[in-house]
């Protein structure tokens, strides 16, 4: 049974855990790989010439093989190792907006951007003085993807998008906004946090330009992730943060840039938490994407028939069948979001609420905050079942 593999359901059997989104469970596989670097070959990587040191390195550096060939990237040059989407997201800005970008430039982004796929662009757009544009939503709640298309002209520069909502679970249709951004002559940069988790990533046969996704989202560490770039992109790219080994050489008045990936791997890299993430991306291979996608799908849509027998639920940003999947987002009527998390929680049953890190989407939906069930592998129908029964004791509770 996949549950076992999370050793968390041993320890906490009546654990009904939906809150993927913010932080997967993590696999038996995963903590061992840790464990085992910690305690059998514990050394920093690239620097050392005694065995333990190449140990450690051979490791690290078959992670990035692993990592390249899963995710179906051109070469390994193209893995970069990062601390998480946060922060490959804030490369990838502070990389390509002062290089590439002048005042009058546009980016185009949309409502469902998380914060971290938001906040470095306004900083961007506040330093070099481009334009930020904003694909909206439809009246149903859901992302208008022709106005998507419209709006990436020839003078977008880069369109940076979500391919997976953290808050809806609105799945984006990346081809259709690749293809149109690169006839139109733009970047094109995915935030696949969410995404990652649900479908598997051919980077090159998407040919977005970046994309993005963090170990912890996928059943692996925090405090690792990934950015995936072209080669010719990070070449030109300049170095984001200074520091060891990601130096040729340094002088008193200047500094040469190691070779890629290398380039932006500034300081000592996250080295246990990589170990951990080459466990977690195994792990996808050992079960098997149709397995994993029909699973995500059909827990979804049993979520979401289930909560529409709620009639005092509403759910938000539902698009056609299919269009979906991961996390869904809802509202109890007449009562705040904090008091149902907060009650399911008594129950021990872990649900999301609030903004979710998406605030102008939240505005834009015409609430406050919601409620948010994220699924992983490990979830259930049973867990679903609870937590929809536990709603309408919350309900029932909070009316008396």
């Amino acid at each position: 049974m996949i549950k076992s593999r999370f050793p968390i359901f041993n320890h906490q059997s009546e654990l009904v855990y939906l809150d993927s989104a913010a932080t997967a469970q993590k696999l038996d596989i995963v903590l061992e790989a840790m464990q085992r670097y910690h305690e059998t070959f514990n050394a920093n990587v690239h620097r050392g010439l005694y065995p333990l040191a190449e140990e450690a390195t051979a490791a690290y550096e078959a992670v990035r093989d692993q990592v390249a060939v899963t995710m179906k990237a051109r070469s390994r040059e193209e893995v970069i190792f990062t601390h998480g989407t946060t922060e490959g997201l804030n490369l990838v800005a502070q990389g390509f907006a002062p290089q590439f970008l002048k005042s009058g430039d546009e980016i185009v982004l949309t409502i469902l951007e998380h914060h971290s796929n938001l906040v470095p662009w306004q900083m961007m757009a506040k330093k070099t003085g481009v334009i930020l544009k904003f694909c909206p939503l439809t009246k149903k709640g859901i992302l208008d993807e022709n106005a998507l298309e419209k709006l990436i002209t020839r003078r977008t520069k880069i369109v940076s998008v979500t391919g997976l909502s953290n808050t809806l679970g609105f799945v984006v249709d990346l081809p259709r906004v690749i293809a149109r951004a690169h006839a139109m002559g733009a970047k094109v940069c995915v935030d696949a946090a969410q995404y990652a988790a649900h479908f598997p990533i051919d980077f090159k046969g998407l040919d977005a330009d970046f994309l993005v996704f963090s170990g912890h989202k996928i059943y692996g560490p925090t405090g690792v992730g990934v950015l995936l770039a072209k080669r010719d992109l990070l070449e030109k790219l300049e170095p984001w943060m200074g520091g060891g080994d990601m130096i040729r050489e340094v002088h008193l008045d200047h500094a040469t840039w190691n070779d890629l990936p290398w380039k932006f791997e500034a300081g000592t890299p996250p080295i246990a938490e990589v170990m951990g993430l080459g466990a977690a991306v195994s792990f996808f291979h050992e079960i098997g994407w149709d397995v994993i996608q029909k699973h995500d799908q059909e827990l979804y849509d049993y979520a979401k028939e289930k909560l529409s027998t709620l009639s005092f639920v509403k759910l938000l940003g539902q698009g056609k069948a299919g269009k979906n999947c991961g996390a869904l987002s809802f509202v109890v009527k007449d009562v705040h979001p904090h008091d149902v998390a907060a009650l399911l929680g008594e129950k021990n049953i872990c649900v999301r609420a609030g903004h979710h890190c998406t605030m102008p989407l939240i505005k834009a939906l015409g609430v406050s905050s919601t409620t948010r069930m994220s699924f992983g592998i490990y979830n259930t129908k049973e867990d679903i079942d609870r937590a929809v029964s536990a709603i309408r004791e919350a309900k029932n509770k909070l009316r008396g």
